[in-house]
């Protein structure tokens, strides 16, 4: 293929190496990330050299980043990131300063020159955001507390970084005196880009995707949803700021727009693959020929700040107050290092602060921490967790019997322990399980009797009686481990009749696509309810208000049923939506207009009435 243009060639070799290497390794029970840093040192230049221009790739695939930070910026709406305000700033500084002291300490006990030893400390503080929010991802952490605490950390050192690099300069001696106009006017124009930014996100961004959207061209939506987030991404790197922070900030302001979901599935596919070519990348870049010249000098870094690092954010776990058993997959994931120490040793070497020698060693013990923590994570979850659940559960009644109940309710937060004390009540009997430590502890102090288990696993649902139950309730609060739970059921239990928790419409209708009939979502008949005290509020008679309510669930009812036949479809969905909430209206108009109008003849009757009462009385 000597006359093949580059770029065929390089994604037949990038592309090969990922599709032979990932499966395999999730296979051999790895996960994703080793394989593709299999594959990187596979056709590295420490490999096969099927590559060399390992740099330019690395700053391309970096773009994968970029976009995982939009998808999660898309996840959290303004009011959600605000809530996030004091972890991101409280913990993520006690990370960033916490472990670089750790590491400059260390660095100096062992005589490393004070400059060397402040810029590895700072730049090796620093986490893959990458590698943490893909693992997150896999295991549907970002929900829990340690995924909420280990994202505001990491959205920390995005923001921390601009201010380490800042500092390079002045460490190298490189900084230039005479330029503090300049630098005034470099601060006005980072000020100006991100007030654009938020200012555009709010007034311009969604005319323009509605605009777009009205043209009826997917593939030119999906141009579009690039677009913005190439364009944010330049902006923020022409004024020298993270292009991930910008990427995130764009999605945080689009959170709330009815374009997210659309938003979500076409950028998706190219995060995945671009994520994908950056661990490639990281696997290409290990520079193996430092490793091998110091390899004693690199194990020693490499253990030495994942082991400060590690003592650091566990001290922080326990101060964040993270659950026991989340402690471990938490404190590993942020204690490698990131790809942001990529950068900093470069400019580092760049400012003269070190020689390239010491970048090249420090780069190759980040690169080495990376390629090692999915190994640890591996460990991690076949060695430590294990026992650290079986801590967390300790005193809890397992299920060594297989129980007869005919009802198993999965999940007994607020949701399930209604359930379960009204069939209490009614005479029924239930088994309920629940994943939740602190939360059996807590039903326990109350009374109920509730198990300590996954639902997800099928020895366990067995033991719980599924193959003789008659219903399963499933009540978790979580989307994706109720739809596993409802999987689980369907294949092997088929008997079952299921009753489904949506926590939305997307999760009604995904328990629709698999069958389940019996589903309410979960704030619905609430939100009824008050909506009804309201009206009374508004002084309309109770029973009139109840009446009012009722016609509204129905009509509420059968317009899920019609939304669900077009749930594929969002614009005929939006349509339908808009047709039906149209006609209701209308039809409430008219009888509203009905009973005003019987209201004024009664009154016109009874006036009448009065007037002939009194002719009778004075003749």
């Amino acid at each position: 293929m000597e006359h093949a243009p580059a770029w065929l060639t390089n994604s037949l070799i990038y592309l090969g190496a990922a599709v032979l290497a990932v499966p395999l390794s999730r296979a051999l029970g790895l996960g994703s990330i080793i394989g593709y840093l299999a594959a990187g040192i596979a056709i590295g230049p420490w490999g096969l050299k099927l590559v060399s221009n390992v740099e330019d790739i690395l700053h391309f695939a970096e773009f994968g980043v970029v976009l995982m930070l939009f998808l999660v910026g898309l996840e959290l709406e303004p009011r959600r990131l605000w809530s996030l305000r004091r972890p991101i700033f409280g913990w993520g500084t006690a990370q960033v300063v916490g472990c670089a002291l750790a590491i400059f300490l260390a660095g100096i006990a062992f005589g490393v020159p004070w400059r060397i030893a402040l810029v590895a400390a700072l730049g090796l503080a620093l986490s893959s955001t990458a590698i943490a929010l893909q693992v997150m991802g896999e295991r549907n952490l970002l929900p829990t507390s340690s995924g909420q605490a280990g994202f505001s950390i990491l959205l920390f050192q995005d923001v921390a970084a601009i201010p380490i690099l800042a500092l390079l300069p002045l460490l190298g001696g490189t900084v230039d005196h005479g330029n503090d106009g300049n630098n005034a006017v470099e601060a006005l124009r980072i000020v100006a880009v991100i007030g654009g930014i938020v200012l555009g996100g709010r007034l311009l961004l969604r005319p323009v995707l509605r605009w777009i959207a009205r043209s009826n061209t997917p593939e030119i939506f999906t141009a579009a949803s690039l677009l913005l987030v190439v364009a944010i991404a330049a902006l923020m790197q022409f004024v020298g700021l993270s292009m991930a922070l910008g990427a995130f900030l764009a999605g945080v302001l689009l959170a709330e727009s009815e374009y997210r979901r659309e938003l979500e599935t076409d950028i998706e596919p190219f995060k995945g693959l671009l994520l994908g070519l950056f661990f490639i990348a990281v696997g290409m870049s290990i520079d193996f020929g430092v490793l091998a010249r110091s390899p004693g000098l690199m194990a020693a870094i490499v253990l030495g700040f994942l082991a400060a690092k590690a003592v650091v954010i566990w001290a922080i776990s326990v101060g964040m107050r993270i659950p026991l058993a989340e402690r471990p997959v938490f404190t590993l994931l942020l204690a490698q290092g990131g790809e942001f120490a990529f950068v900093v040793f470069q400019a580092a070497a760049g400012s003269k602060v070190f020689s390239p020698e010491t970048a090249s060693l420090l780069i190759g013990a980040v690169a080495v921490s990376m390629l090692v923590s999915p190994l640890l994570l591996v460990a991690v979850d076949r060695l430590v967790l294990p026992r650290f659940a079986s801590r967390a559960g300790a005193g809890m009644e397992e299920l060594s019997e297989p129980q007869r109940a005919p009802v198993i309710i999965a999940g007994f937060g607020r949701y399930g322990q209604i359930i379960g004390r009204l069939l209490t009540a009614e005479g029924f009997a239930s088994t309920v399980l629940d994943h939740d430590a602190d939360m059996v502890e807590a039903a326990r102090t109350f009374g109920y009797k509730v198990h300590y288990g996954d639902a997800t696993r099928m020895d366990l649902l067995r033991t719980a009686g599924a193959e003789s139950a008659r219903i399963l309730v499933v009540a978790v609060d979580d989307r994706e481990q109720s739809l596993r739970i409802v999987d689980l059921a369907r294949e092997n239990f088929p008997h079952l009749e299921l009753v489904a928790r949506a926590r939305d419409v997307t999760h009604w209708n995904e328990l629709r696509d698999r069958g389940v009939m019996l589903v309410e979502r979960e704030l619905f008949e609430s939100s009824l309810r008050s909506g009804r005290t309201v009206l009374e509020a508004l002084g309309i008679e109770p029973h009139d208000a109840r009446r009012r309510a009722m016609r509204f669930r129905r009509h509420n009812l059968e317009l899920f049923e019609k939304m669900y036949l077009h749930h594929r479809d969002r614009a005929r969905l939006i349509a339908v939506v808009k047709e039906g909430r149209k006609q209701f209206e209308e039809q409430m108009a008219r009888e509203r207009a009905e009973a005003a109008d019987r209201r004024q003849r009664g009154e016109r009757q009874g006036w009448a009435s009065a007037e002939t009462d009194r002719d009778a009385a004075n003749p």
